[in-house]
């Protein structure tokens, strides 16, 4: 699958500048201090609130909102941070939809949830405004953990480790620290180059080095990290992309390169997209590169999924996002052949049926136009570390996010567990930073340990 192959069709700059800047606002602008105040007066401040219940990262909702309401932004910023250190760019790219909102009481009895996103997203930029960071660290403990990967899961375990004193250094193959959040979102999601700064906040803790260019697999082994340090955090995420595996695939586009490149554009203007664009994908990568190609100026965009609406991994706030931008939602299709000889000119598609759980195809297709295809179906663990028990594609790890090889943890998307989404890694690096400090430091009966569940340094 190419990353950028050559069509006639592609172009820069379909739109005007002054129409591209404001097709790519902020999709969610911030709330002011009377809106904010506003929207906290409709929570009912639930006593067993199902919204907290609903969030990955177990943030009380309630309070914080309550906090809002009562002109305190920034205590309600530190409720946030607490448990989600991370809640800024969660308030910007969260499904809460799916999520938080989805649970809220009013959204039974009104059908219009509290705006918990836009709450959450005004009470961290406040905090984070003053810039000084509202954690001190604990006095050092003399240990020393890395940890692979400075993306959501990453960055979340890197924190609570420097929080609680130990000394940690985080390995990215990236220019920039981030992860997805930096190269894989939408970039109307997160504006204003939130995500790096973003970073240099968290990193305010102090006791974090990044180190930038580094790829477990290249310049970094298992066992050298093992060597030098008393644990190790993996947060590789899905780096390898699912082929669309049809004749003519070598012309498609993978839809992360092409989010990764328009979130790294220095002007949109330079950026090119085709005149009739087609996605291959249900989920919200697939969303987002079929409405941000819209917002670039290509004239027909069309999503094609495999299966039915129902069964799309996107939310409907996502797809009805797409439908007003423009974007036709093809469901129960998929493709059986890309066609061009000097550039991609038609994709075949077969319609679909579910029988027994089972897809198969009908055998009748159809063709249509395309110059620009992105395919969008799924992520695969590229390079698994050797030595790790692997389970369905992704690092096993039981619910503290321990490996099978001692001392060794993962979290986010390259782990087993819970879903691929920005707040559900942020917790699993926050809970494995807990369990990391008690395997470095003490025992459930607060006993010193020796090391003696890692595979590390004994000298620290």
């Amino acid at each position: 699958m190419s990353n950028s192959p050559t069509t006639p069709g592609l172009a820069a700059g379909r739109l005007a500048p002054a129409v591209l800047a404001e097709n790519f606002t902020d999709l969610h602008p911030a709330l002011d201090r009377h809106e904010a105040q506003v929207a906290a007066d409709r929570c009912y401040f639930c006593h067993d609130a199902p919204c907290m219940t609903a969030c990955p990262t177990s943030i009380d909702i309630p309070l914080f909102i309550r906090q809002i309401a009562t002109g305190t932004a920034e205590a309600a910023a530190r409720t946030i941070f607490d448990q989600n250190i991370l809640g800024g760019i969660c308030a910007r790219v969260c499904p809460t939809e799916t999520l938080c909102e989805e649970a809220c009481v009013r959204m039974e009895a009104e059908g219009a949830p509290v705006e918990i996103g836009r709450l959450q997203r005004h009470a961290t930029d406040r905090l984070m405004a003053r810039n000084d960071h509202p954690y001190q660290r604990a006095a050092e403990t003399g240990k020393r953990v890395a940890v692979v990967g400075a993306g959501p899961a990453g960055l979340a375990c890197a924190h609570r480790l420097a929080m609680k004193g130990h000394q940690v250094v985080i390995y990215d193959s990236h220019p920039k620290p981030g992860g997805l959040n930096e190269y894989g979102i939408a970039a109307y999601k997160s504006t204003e180059d939130f995500a790096q700064a973003e970073v240099n906040w968290l990193l305010g803790i102090g006791g974090i080095t990044v180190e930038t260019g580094r790829a477990l697999g290249s310049d970094l082994t298992l066992a050298g990290l093992q060597q030098e340090y008393d644990a190790l955090f993996l947060a590789i995420g899905l780096a390898g992309v699912n082929a669309l595996s049809v004749p003519g695939d070598d012309l498609a586009t993978d839809a992360v390169s092409f989010i990764s490149d328009l979130r790294q554009a220095s002007d949109l203007d330079n950026l090119p997209v085709g005149r009739h664009v087609v996605v291959i994908g249900g989920g919200m990568t697939a969303v987002d590169a079929a409405v941000q190609s819209r917002l670039l100026g290509a004239e027909n965009v069309t999503l094609a999924y495999r299966r039915g609406p129902e069964q799309m991994a996107a939310s409907q706030f996502e797809r009805d996002l797409a439908a007003s931008n423009g974007v036709r939602i093809l469901t129960n299709v998929r493709p059986v052949a890309l066609h061009g000889d000097a550039g991609l000119r038609e994709v075949e598609l077969e319609h679909t049926s579910t029988a027994d759980g089972t897809l198969r195809g009908t055998g009748e297709t159809f063709r249509l136009p395309v110059d620009q295809l992105f395919s969008a179906i799924g992520q695969t663990l590229q390079g698994a570390p050797e030595g790790l028990e692997i389970d369905g594609g992704k690092i096993r790890v039981d619910a503290t996010g321990r490996s099978t090889l001692p001392g060794i943890w993962a979290g986010g998307d390259c782990a087993s567990g819970g879903e691929d989404l920005t707040v559900t890694a942020v917790a699993e690096g926050r809970d494995a930073a807990e369990d990391i400090h008690r395997a470095l430091i003490h025992d459930s009966e607060g006993n010193l340990l020796l090391l003696q569940t890692t595979g590390g340094r004994s000298d620290g």
